[in-house]
């Protein structure tokens, strides 16, 4: 039993960081988000491929005073720490379906920090915006080209996670033949 362990430790790992994942979206992410959810319009900037000026304009004049506090949290706090679970559960799979290339987790880790830095232009935005009730053009540039990097980066380790499922999946049907 101790050696099946051993063996297959990265497949526990790949799958017990997925529930990891699974319960903080459930339970901690979707709770501290709903704070600053609106009924229109975009939940977060994040989750766009890029925005524009207009779009952060509209996304913190839609909010109240107290939602864009909430908002600044999560960016703080429960966004940094999805950032690293996601990387953790994106890296454990890629470990237990390249195991001789770590190379590869290089991928999902650029993503976390790109993550972390739009994190911390959007709270530079942010509080220009509280303070001032303007909004940075450099920073707005800035925030959503290290954005799209995040969703490159996104993409390539869907892409590899992709690529070893199919890879695992003939080496699995070519041994029950």
């Amino acid at each position: 039993m101790i050696q099946n362990f051993k063996n297959h430790r990265t497949l526990y790992l790949a799958a017990g960081s997925t529930l990891v994942m699974f319960l903080y979206v459930k339970f901690v992410f979707v709770h501290y988000s709903r704070c600053f959810t609106v009924d229109v319009g975009s939940k977060s900037l994040g989750l766009s491929f890029y925005y524009t000026i207009d779009m952060v304009q509209n996304f913190f004049e839609s909010r109240t005073l107290e939602q864009l506090f909430c908002y600044k949290e999560f960016l703080q706090i429960w966004d940094i720490i999805f950032a690293f679970v996601y990387t953790l559960m994106y890296a454990s799979w890629i470990m237990c379906f390249f195991k001789n290339k770590p190379l590869f987790l290089i991928i999902p880790i650029f993503s976390m920090i790109a993550d972390w830095v739009e994190n911390y232009v959007e709270l530079l935005m942010l509080d220009t915006y509280l303070n001032a009730s303007t909004i940075s053009e450099i920073l707005v540039s800035v925030g959503s080209g290290i954005n799209s990097f995040k969703w490159l980066f996104s993409i390539l380790t869907y892409l590899i996670i992709f690529i070893g499922i199919i890879t695992s999946l003939k080496r699995f049907l070519i041994k029950l033949k």
